[in-house]
């Protein structure tokens, strides 16, 4: 059901992506309105007036050029539909662990193991899978039960982190490929002096401003996913920590119960 989430959200945002990418191209009478209208705004100057934040970048947008502002907008969706996917995955698996052993020592005091195990296998969250692995391996004494946790402790915490590294590929590599889209710019601008034959202001200001914006698009996705990575980084500690304070009431409340029943 996650993997299906992933991938229509995925899904989605390519597809939003590549069909403003595309009216973009195929609608060079609206970007010549638009820069128009930016031209007209200058002079009078009050351009903020007349151009939406939205408009200002899609026009910024088309300026970079699709070929280098393709790829950053890729970077941008694929680490967005991540980290969608993981904030979803970590509220899901967030359990009010205070609440759920109580629920479990309730039940062992009354109906025994099999109705705590009931209640855990009802239960989502990683917390109450380690404990169902507990409380499955009773009987085969305290020492198993600790090994079995801190094991399958291990594998929910890989769960919990997983698809974490894409995300930090993303944000490394949409602010590169800004830079790689800038000193390309910065070559075909050079190109453009050297074929005129002057240092014109126009041709530098124009290729050094182009250049630039794949370094500015680049750096904002950079930012956009950081601020997203380091929430599901508290997030993930936050679960972890939690999980590792009830653990040990957990093994506290099995040693008690089974002195109680000898």
């Amino acid at each position: 059901m996650k993997k299906v989430i992933a991938f229509l959200i995925i899904s989605g945002l390519l597809v939003v992506g590549v069909k403003n990418l595309s009216l973009a191209q195929d609608n060079p009478q609206g970007t010549a309105k638009v820069e128009e209208t930016t031209q007209t705004a200058s002079t009078s100057g009050d351009a903020s007036q007349n151009l939406s934040f939205h408009q200002v970048l899609k026009q910024k947008f088309i300026e970079g050029g699709a070929g280098w502002m393709a790829p950053i907008l890729i970077c941008l969706i694929m680490g967005l539909a991540l980290a969608i996917e993981r904030i979803l995955y970590l509220n899901l698996s967030t359990t009010n662990t205070t609440k759920l052993l109580n629920k479990v020592e309730t039940a062992l005091e009354s109906n025994g193991v099999t109705a705590a195990k009931d209640i855990c296998r009802d239960t989502k969250g990683p917390v109450a899978s380690i404990f169902y692995q507990g409380l499955d391996r009773y009987n085969e004494g305290i020492d198993v039960v600790e090994k079995s946790i801190v094991s399958y402790g291990g594998v929910l915490m890989a769960r919990l982190e997983k698809n974490l590294s894409w995300i930090t590929l993303f944000i490394a590599l949409a602010p590169m490929l800004g830079f790689l889209g800038t000193v390309v710019g910065m070559v075909q601008a050079f190109d453009s002096i050297e074929a005129a034959g002057d240092i014109s202001p126009t041709i530098v200001a124009g290729g050094m401003k182009i250049a630039l914006l794949t370094t500015v698009f680049g750096l904002i996705v950079a930012i956009i996913l950081q601020v997203l990575y380091n929430y599901l980084i508290t997030k993930v500690e936050s679960i972890v920590n939690s999980m590792e304070d009830v653990t040990i009431s957990f093994i506290d409340l099995l040693v008690r119960f089974k002195n109680t029943k000898k």
